[in-house]
């Protein structure tokens, strides 16, 4: 059995009220330089209190006093407000004051506060990768003096059994960018896909963006879902491991990276997600499912589409109504793991992470977006190829489809070709109709694959078999592929880039005209 190094080096800020005193005080993750959210939401204050103490919330510019809102502590010991929808921009300065019949009133101060869209950002290892650990790493770190008003956040690894109302950890408090703590470790903190998307986000609207980052590698959904969802999709509990490990059985520790985190179902949606519902936010984009290819592969396509609503329907309740019930989600089909893998895990998560569509948004998934992977593959990655390093890719592609679904953007392009139409135009010819003009890097001679059945209209294990489809030509949004190799047998059923590494870097076969984005994987059965 290969030796295992427990990680123990796991950085966190356990929570005090500094933020206040006595029993008066904001939540955990309410600090100076944080960005709450902009109109027309009304970002949510919470924090808490003595029962039955009256608490004034004022809003400060310039040293002119914009508002305030008022309150009572009620039996919970939570006070509460809802502050006036408020346009970008800052900073602000936020006092709450605590007036009891107990004692001497008590103060508790946010600074340099920004009004801005809030972004959570969660999933597993490929979320956690940090900005020190992508390509030109050096050259990215070094902007980060030029984006001051982009503000992160970093929530600490934490278990619980049941729901948290606040955070038990933070790894990093608000802050303001440095090269420092967006390249503080490998897998700590700050995430690269996070902030490469919130700063390309910047770069587009102008305004301030806030960025949470609540992950934790290794982990499969089944952490991150709720008891509701749990019960919707009939997940099975089965506990792997509490603990994150790695295995050093290679010639360094990198080399096989092999990360388990929690897997027991709830524990990081009661720690890391629940404790944030009070708070408003903009949308959520997501990097995980890697763990799933190994676990519950198949009830993927119940439990992230079940994750999703739920969460939505979590975040508007807990925010008094504030965050949208259909807020924006975005998320990152699975790139590549291994090589010449015959295995079809990897495929069949991309495709459940559609909810069996292919493309989002869809009837299943409304107003989400996707940013594909698949020719994203890094074979010579230093933290393994499960680990690719083109992080702007991904962020740029997710920037497209926050563009047109989050912000409502006309005309812009966000996803790859797909097809609107299959026909069979010979016995052994085949033409797909794409959805847009393609770009084609070559005509494949495997990429497609046809099911062959000994049965009509019937593709299954016992009476059929896949076989390559090579393309023989390609128009403007026609591929042809030749399906000679069914030979007497049915065509059943057609399917692209069904592998764990369908291609090599930017090289799948089809992307949109611009050579930008690849067509995503699908199959027609």
């Amino acid at each position: 059995m290969a030796p295992v190094f427990r990680l123990l080096c796991l950085t966190a800020v356990f929570i005090s009220p500094s933020f206040g005193t006595g029993t008066f005080r904001f939540a955990s993750y309410y600090n100076d330089h944080m960005v709450l959210q902009m109109k027309p939401a009304r970002a949510v204050l919470w924090g808490y209190c003595e029962h039955g103490a009256n608490i004034t919330v004022n809003v400060v510019k310039d040293d002119k006093a914009f508002y305030k809102k008022e309150t009572l502590c009620k039996g919970t010991g939570i006070w509460k407000v809802l502050l006036d929808p408020e346009g970008p921009g800052g900073p602000f300065q936020v006092t709450a004051q605590q007036n009891s019949t107990s004692g001497q009133p008590e103060t508790a101060v946010l600074k340099d506060v920004l009004f801005g869209d809030v972004w959570i950002c969660s999933g597993q290892s490929n979320m956690e990768m940090t900005v020190a650990q992508i390509i030109n790493a050096s050259e990215e770190l070094a902007k980060a003096a030029s984006y001051q008003h982009v503000r992160i956040f970093v929530a600490g690894l934490a278990m619980a059994d049941k729901e948290l109302t606040d955070l038990s950890k933070i790894d990093l408090q608000w802050s303001v960018p440095t090269a420092e703590n967006l390249g503080h470790g490998e897998f700590t903190y700050f995430s690269a896909v996070c902030w490469l998307f919130g700063r390309y986000l910047y770069d587009k609207m102008q305004y301030p963006v806030g960025l949470i980052q609540s992950c934790w590698g290794g982990t499969p959904i089944e952490s991150w879902i709720s008891n509701r969802v749990v019960q919707r999709c009939g997940v099975p509990d089965n506990i792997k491991s509490f603990e994150i490990y790695m295995d050093f059985s290679k010639k360094s520790p990198f080399q096989f990276f092999d990360m388990y985190g929690p897997d027991k179902t709830t524990v990081l949606w009661n720690a890391m997600i629940h404790p944030f519902l009070n708070m408003t936010i903009k949308g959520a984009i997501w990097y995980q499912g890697e763990a799933n290819t190994e676990r519950n592969t198949d009830l993927y396509n119940c439990t992230f589409p079940a994750m999703i609503k739920d969460w939505r329907k979590s975040f508007h309740h807990g925010s008094s109504g504030q965050t949208s019930m259909h807020f924006p989600f975005g998320f990152v089909q699975l790139s590549t793991y291994k090589k010449n893998s015959t295995d079809d895990s990897y495929p069949r998560i991309r495709w459940h992470q559609t909810a069996d569509e292919g493309f989002v948004p869809n009837r299943k998934m409304i107003n989400t977006f996707m940013a594909v992977a698949l020719d994203l593959c890094d074979e010579n990655s230093p933290y393994g190829s499960i680990h690719p390093r083109y992080k702007q890719d991904v962020a740029h592609r997710l920037l497209l489809g926050a563009r047109a679904v989050a912000y409502r953007e006309k005309g812009v392009v966000y996803q790859g070709p797909f097809p609107t139409n299959v026909g069979v135009v010979q016995s052994q010819l085949i033409n797909i109709t794409y959805s847009q003009e393609l770009f084609v890097n070559e005509l494949s001679q495997n990429i497609f694959e046809v099911c062959c059945s000994s049965e009509k209209g019937h593709c299954d294990k016992d009476s059929s078999k896949w076989v390559p489809a090579a393309m023989i030509s390609a128009s403007s949004n026609i591929v042809s592929v030749s399906a000679s190799g069914c030979s007497s047998m049915y065509i059943a059923g057609l399917r692209y880039a069904w592998r764990d590494w369908p291609c090599e870097l930017k090289k799948c076969p089809l992307y949109n005209k611009e050579n930008i984005l690849p067509a995503p994987p699908f199959s027609f059965i």
